[in-house]
C-alpha cells in the first residue's frame, strides 16, 4: 500500500504525520509527506527515513519575518496554496491508494484524490476545529466577530460560509478544468461527515452526540530516542528540577522570557528556555537559566517541574504524557481549547490571555508548582494513549482494502 500524507503549517501540523508515516512503514505500506520546505522539517522527516515532498513555501520565513503578515496577506497566501496543492499533491498523489489531509490549509485534497480515483481520510489535531454543537468555531484573523448571542449552530453556519467565500472560486475553478462537479459547501467537503481526530481521548475528547461520525484515533505521535545534550544533562543533574519554557513556532509575546524567567525565580526555581522560532533568550548570565535550542522533549519533560508554553496540541501532548504540570499561554487557534482543557483536568493553568506579565506567570506556576497539580498531572499521565499512530495506521490498511470509489474513508 501507497500512502500520501499531507499538510501545511508548522511543526506541530508535521511532525504528527511524520509519526503515522512511521508506523504505517512498521506494517509494510510506503509513505511520503507533503509539507512545507522548511529545512527543519526536511531534517525532521530525513531522520526517520520519510520523503519529503515540498509544498508550497517555507513557513517559518512567512511567519517570523520583519513584521507580522496581515490577514490579507495570509488570505492571498491561502488561496495561492490552492492551485499549488492541486500541482504539488496531484503529483505526489500519483500511484497512491489513500491520501490523508490534515488542516484546512489542505482545500484541493479531496479533489485530489477525486480526479485520481483514491481513497481520502481528513484529519483534525484537535476537536475544536471540527463543527459542533458542543463548542464554536475558534475565531478566523481577520473575519469579522461573530453576532452577538449567535449559537453554535449558526457560528458553524457562519463559518462554513466564510470558508467557501474565501476558497469557493479557486476550488471551483480549479474542479472545472478537471470535470469536476462544483462545490457548495468547501468545508464540509474537506472534512467529510466522517473526519478523524488525532487527539487523546482523555486530552481532547470529542463530545457526542454531533453531527459529524467522527473516528478518535489518539495523538499521532512520533517516538524521539535522541539523547539531551551534554550541557543541559550537566544543568538538570546540578539541581532542583527546573522549569521549562517554551513557544515552539508561536511569534511569541514581547518579553515573554524577561517576564517567565523572573516568575520562576520568584518561585524560587531554575529555568530552561527553548529559543523556538521566536528566538527566545535570557538577559542574564546567571547560572540558574539556560538556553536550548531544538531538544528531546519527550525525554526533557519527565524531568522539568513544569511546562510554560503556548498550548500547541504536541506540546500540550507531550508534557500531560511526562506528568510535567503545565502553564498555558495560548495565542491563537486551537490553543485556548487546549489551555482550557489543562485547567479542567487538574494538570496545570490556564493563563488568562496572551501576553503574560511576571506576576501572572507567578501566579500560575504557584497553581502549576502546588503538590496536589502534580500528583494529579502524574496521575493523567497513565491515562494518556501512545497507540494513536498505530491505530490510524491499521485503520488506512482497512481503508485502502475496502476499494471502491474514491471518497472518505
Amino acid at each position: 500500500m501507497r500512502v500520501l500524507l499531507s499538510a501545511y503549517g508548522s511543526r506541530g501540523d508535521v511532525e504528527p504525520l511524520a509519526g503515522l508515516a512511521v508506523r504505517l512503514r512498521a506494517l509494510g505500506a510506503q509513505a511520503r509527506v507533503c509539507a512545507p520546505p522548511d529545512e527543519e522539517f526536511a531534517e525532521l522527516l530525513a531522520g526517520v527515513g520519510v520523503e519529503l515532498v515540498p509544498l508550497g513555501q517555507p513557513v517559518r520565513s512567512f511567519m517570523h519575518g520583519a513584521t507580522p503578515p496581515s490577514a490579507a496577506e495570509l488570505t492571498r497566501l491561502r488561496i495561492a496554496m490552492v492551485a499549488e496543492q492541486f500541482d504539488t499533491v496531484a503529483a505526489a498523489a500519483e500511484g497512491c491508494h489513500v491520501l490523508v489531509a490534515a488542516g484546512l490549509a489542505q482545500v484541493a485534497a479531496r479533489s485530489v484524490a477525486e480526479r485520481l480515483g483514491i481513497r481520502y481520510v481528513y484529519a483534525s489535531y484537535h476537536p475544536v476545529s471540527l463543527p459542533s454543537p458542543h463548542h464554536p468555531p475558534a475565531p478566523r484573523q481577520g473575519w469579522p466577530p461573530p453576532p452577538e448571542g449567535a449559537g453554535n449552530r449558526t457560528l458553524w453556519d457562519l463559518d462554513a460560509q466564510g470558508i467557501t467565500e474565501l476558497f469557493g472560486h479557486a476550488l471551483n475553478t480549479r474542479r472545472a478544468s478537471l470535470d469536476l462537479p462544483p462545490v457548495d459547501n468547501v468545508r464540509d467537503h474537506v472534512f467529510t461527515d466522517e473526519p478523524w481526530l488525532a487527539t487523546d481521548p482523555v486530552l481532547g475528547p470529542w463530545r457526542e452526540p454531533a453531527d459529524l461520525d467522527v473516528v478518535q484515533t489518539g495523538a499521532w505521535i512520533l517516538p524521539d530516542e535522541r539523547p539531551l545534550p551534554a550541557r543541559l544533562m550537566a544543568f538538570l543533574e546540578a539541581g532542583s528540577p527546573p522549569v521549562y519554557v517554551g513557544f515552539g513556532s508561536m511569534r511569541a509575546p514581547e518579553g515573554i522570557a524577561r517576564a517567565a524567567v523572573e516568575a520562576i525565580r520568584a518561585r524560587g526555581r531554575r529555568a530552561v528556555v527553548s529559543r523556538g522560532w521566536a528566538d527566545l533568550a535570557v538577559l542574564d548570565d546567571r547560572d540558574d537559566c539556560l538556553v536550548v535550542g531544538e531538544v528531546n522533549q519527550q525525554a526533557l519533560f519527565g524531568r522539568v517541574a513544569a511546562v510554560v508554553h503556548h498550548g500547541g496540541a504536541g506540546t500540550t501532548a507531550t508534557a500531560a504524557r511526562a506528568g510535567a504540570p503545565q502553564v498555558v499561554v495560548p495565542q491563537m487557534v486551537d490553543q485556548p481549547y487546549w489551555a482550557g482543557r489543562v485547567a479542567a483536568l487538574g494538570i496545570g493553568a490556564a493563563h488568562d490571555g496572551p501576553t503574560p506579565t511576571a506576576a501572572s506567570l507567578s501566579a500560575a506556576l504557584t497553581t502549576a508548582l502546588a503538590p496536589g497539580t502534580r500528583d494529579r498531572a502524574r496521575a493523567v499521565a497513565g491515562t494518556i494513549r501512545t497507540d494513536g499512530a498505530e491505530v490510524a495506521a491499521k485503520l488506512l490498511f482497512d481503508t485502502a482494502a475496502r476499494g471502491g470509489p474514491p471518497g472518505p474513508a
